[in-house]
């Protein structure tokens, strides 16, 4: 739009100069990503009108979409796996087949966390809870659950504890983070976020199967690769559990970049 500016005088007397702003036309690609956002922002507010103000029972319900269905079920075989860690840790401690079927139970959440994303791309609908459906549901399958199988596999020390839930909380703190600064990462032309910062909770995996691993080759309880430190005092400790506090520390890093597939 033409728009008026001053110039210092010269000679007494000021000129106005009319300047034109052009703006790059927007290409076909960020319309319909515009036009998407806008269609999903009146949706959500209209959900969240609902969920507000509509009285009748089990309103909450009736917002869930698929995508949301799917996100649950990744909570679902988190709080399996922490129940088959319970399973294991009553029974026979030489008898792993509860144990397996815990550690099985988090990448089965990880396919379902996969999935839900994907889910609600496709029929391109999402529920206002969406996003701390997934938060909530991560950070079981994908922290209390990881941390409940450490515990069950050996790493029962004081200070085992203690730095199982310093990783618990590390997944927490990093998911609460994610979902407030989320909006403030640089977006692809898609609209996805171009990295995470730190490193995604579902990474735990990879101790899952290292665990995995020790127990299929029958390192567990006292035979835990690395052995113990200061074993029979308040301070006894296994080295292993340090890969825990490792990957909590790298879930929270601010540095660390991790670029999305």
């Amino acid at each position: 739009m033409p728009n008026e500016t001053n110039r210092p005088p010269e000679g007494g007397r000021i000129q106005r100069v009319h300047v034109t702003k052009t703006m790059a036309p927007k290409t076909p690609e960020k319309e319909r990503i515009a036009r998407g956002k806008s269609v999903q922002r009146k949706a959500e507010e209209a959900q969240l009108r609902l969920l507000t103000t509509d009285r009748r029972a089990f309103n909450m319900i009736r917002l869930l979409h698929l995508a949301d269905c799917i996100t649950i079920l990744n909570g679902t075989c988190g709080f399996l796996s922490i129940i088959n860690c319970m399973k294991y840790c009553l029974g026979d401690s030489r008898d792993f087949h509860y144990l397996y079927i815990a550690m099985t139970l988090c990448p089965i959440g990880l396919f379902f966390d996969f999935m839900d994303g994907r889910v609600a791309r496709w029929r391109n609908k999402s529920s206002v809870m969406g996003q701390e459906l997934d938060s909530l549901a991560d950070l079981i399958s994908f922290g209390v659950a990881p941390a409940s199988c450490a515990f069950s596999y050996g790493f029962r020390s004081d200070f085992d504890l203690l730095i199982l839930l310093y990783f618990v909380m590390c997944g927490l703190t990093r998911l609460a983070r994610f979902n407030v600064s989320a909006a403030h990462i640089p977006k692809d032309k898609f609209g996805k976020s171009r990295y995470f910062e730190g490193t995604p909770i579902p990474t735990t995996m990879s101790l899952l199967l290292l665990i995995a691993y020790w127990v299929y080759t029958g390192r567990t309880l006292d035979a835990i690769p690395g052995g113990v430190w200061f074993a029979g005092t308040r301070f006894e400790v296994h080295p292993a559990v340090s890969l825990f506090f490792v990957s909590g520390c790298a879930m929270i890093s601010r540095r660390l970049r991790v670029p999305k597939p």
